[in-house]
């Protein structure tokens, strides 16, 4: 991919597959063969459908998961051939925020001991410093020191989201891996979430990597987008891009489903639907994964995987019709 001189490259992902055993002689591809890269300070959001392998590319991304092959480089490490003792240090680099805030919290921990954990964990600071630092937390998500002395279950669900990112926070990480951080959450408190989000990046120079299915908050908070299609990545450019001209079949029918707040503009609107049922991952055919769904498909499409190229400058996609139009 054509390197950007003026941005420093935070995140590597080369060719990373996470594959899992699933039975005798069945092999489910999660991440088949994806590559990217997130510059510091910018906010990378991937997309798809569910089961397409968004969360699962975030985990192996943060070494949750191993890697079946490919590397992750962190700041030019593979984060994946790392020690113990470098493994831990790079846990204090790089947080994920999950996806569901009330079972990633421990109920049988207060919300000072939940945020703390991490404090502890890696010896930033103790005592009255310690508890100073995780009021300051609470405060800069949008709670109060009071709090730290309650247990999850007396939270609702956004604030229980406010107190995973004040974990996340707490050791001071480079990147965050925001892994479907508002789906759970009421619509009313989903904007509030990636408010706070935006603002903390700003303030402290974040990277996050933004894993979700809604294509209107991506496209709000996200600098560029991947469009992932059963573990594949089938686009990926800047966001004004994506959501401006769109190449994929596939991410064309993501973007005409995203809703109009102006109802006569809603109504007029035309919807590319997308007809058939997503093929499993479980040793999947050869050639495009979209092609049994795509109506543009020949029979190359169905015997050739296509590659991931960059057909106009920094817009990358993955289809052969693509291709021969740009004449690639």
């Amino acid at each position: 991919m054509a390197e950007n001189k003026e941005k420093q490259v935070l995140i590597e992902v080369k060719n990373l597959k996470k594959y899992f055993k699933v039975g005798k002689n069945k092999t489910l591809k999660a991440v088949d063969d994806v590559s990217f890269k997130i510059y510091k300070g910018e906010t990378l959001g991937i997309v798809g459908e569910s089961g397409c392998g968004k969360t699962t590319c975030g985990k192996t991304v943060m070494g949750l998961y191993p890697a079946t092959s490919g590397q992750v480089l962190f700041n030019g490490v593979d984060i994946h051939s790392l020690s113990k003792s470098e493994k831990k240090d790079f846990t204090k680099k790089a947080q994920i925020i999950f996806q569901d805030p009330y079972s990633s919290l421990n109920p049988r921990m207060t919300v000072g001991d939940i945020i703390g954990e991490g404090i502890d964990i890696h010896h930033i600071c103790k005592g009255e410093e310690r508890e100073k630092r995780i009021f300051e937390l609470l405060q800069i998500v949008g709670l109060n020191k009071e709090h730290a002395s309650r247990f999850p279950h007396e939270f609702s669900g956004g604030q229980r989201q406010r107190i995973g990112i004040a974990r996340a926070l707490a050791i001071e990480p480079e990147f965050i891996v925001c892994d479907e951080p508002i789906s759970a959450l009421d619509v009313s408190i989903q904007a509030q979430v990636v408010n706070l989000l935006i603002e903390l990046q700003k303030k402290k120079g974040l990277t996050y990597m933004f894993i979700a299915h809604d294509l209107s908050m991506v496209k709000h908070i996200s600098d560029r987008v991947s469009v992932m299609y059963l573990g594949s990545m089938v686009e990926y450019t800047t966001s004004n891009e994506l959501y401006k001209e769109p190449l994929h079949p596939y991410t064309k029918a993501l973007m005409s489903s995203i809703p109009i707040p102006d109802p006569d503009e809603e109504a007029e609107k035309k919807r590319i639907p997308i007809e058939g049922e997503i093929p499993s991952p479980i040793n999947p055919k050869p050639g495009c994964k979209f092609a049994s769904r795509c109506k543009y498909a020949t029979d190359r499409c169905r015997s050739e995987q296509p590659q991931l190229l960059e057909v106009i400058p920094d817009h990358y996609v993955a289809c052969h019709k693509i291709a021969s139009e740009y004449n690639l």
